[in-house]
């Protein structure tokens, strides 16, 4: 890839590259300045693909493994495949180096030069995708928001240092929206990450409400799993609505792609709302009229 960005992507790229379609909150929309757009698609790639290899979704046959230098033997093994994901990370910022091997790392340094980016956030996605491998439960909500400081929040800093609008103010309320896009993301996935060994609710929580591990492998959640939901739901709310004052802070494009995050998990959290709260038949996902209701609301400062 060029400094500017024009290179077509190869296969391997694509495959990560058109995931940003399916996501609850738009990457890289037609209306932002093409910079922008090419440099917010890169950081996307590398956050695709490290959760891919966190969640053990990377495309068969092995093609990333060869490319991070990873043994065929070892291919299956996300601890290793992380490590050498990590290592190609630091071959970005090596200016010295040959550079990564990977594709979508070297789609990655002309962005990290031209914005001048630093590791920290990179290392914390792929921290979040390691404690993935090693931490299947969550005991407190605080133990949640820890994780998301790691698993959500480097997203959200990263766009402001794309944009070159980083101020202390604006990562703080920046962190309140990706965290609880991260939490309404759980939320919808319940089922999902249960097929994973994977509980995303708090153990305290579920105590609170009487729901036990066995209540949400069932098709259709009880009442216990819906009010706990419900009771997540509105943690992710109050944070959105904690966080909503970044989209104000900022003016023109960038204002209504920040709008867009804000609403599409306030979109969501309503989706999963008009489900009655119960996500366990699968996840509850927001129509496009609801999201640029949404979209409208958060542009005018209320919700």
């Amino acid at each position: 890839m060029t400094g500017t960005g024009t290179t077509r992507p190869g296969r391997t790229e694509r495959g990560t590259l058109d995931k940003a379609a399916a996501e609850n909150f738009p990457v890289a929309p037609f209306f932002l300045p093409r910079d922008w757009r090419v440099d917010l698609m890169a950081v996307y790639g590398f956050a695709r693909l490290v959760d891919d290899i966190g969640d053990g979704d990377l495309a068969p046959g092995g093609a990333d493994a060869r490319l991070l230098g990873v043994p065929p033997a070892e291919a299956e093994n996300r601890l290793v495949m992380l490590d050498a994901f990590e290592a190609d990370l630091h071959r970005v910022f090596d200016t010295a180096g040959s550079g990564p091997r990977h594709p979508l790392l070297r789609r990655l340094q002309p962005t990290v030069r031209r914005r001048a980016l630093t590791p920290e956030p990179f290392l914390g996605l792929i921290a979040a995708n390691r404690q993935d491998q090693l931490v299947t439960r969550y005991e407190t909500y605080d133990d949640l928001l820890a994780y998301c400081e790691l698993s959500a929040n480097p997203v959200g800093r990263l766009v402001l240092a794309v944009t070159g609008t980083s101020t202390p103010e604006r990562i703080r309320h920046s962190d309140a929206i990706c965290t609880a896009l991260q939490i309404v993301e759980h939320l919808q996935d319940v089922a999902e990450d249960l097929c994973r060994d994977r509980i995303y609710l708090p153990a305290a929580d579920m105590k609170r409400f009487h729901v036990q591990e066995a209540d949400l492998a069932t098709k259709i959640g009880g009442a216990s799993v819906r009010a706990l939901v419900a009771y997540e739901a509105q943690r992710a709310r109050d944070l959105l609505n904690e966080g909503a004052p970044l989209v104000g802070s900022v003016h023109g494009r960038l204002r209504l792609l920040l709008a867009g995050f804000v609403a599409g998990g306030r979109a969501a959290i309503h989706a999963i709302a008009a489900a009655e709260y119960d996500v366990l038949p699968g996840p509850p996902k927001p129509g496009k009229l609801r999201l640029l209701r949404e979209v409208g609301v958060t542009l005018r400062g209320k919700g």
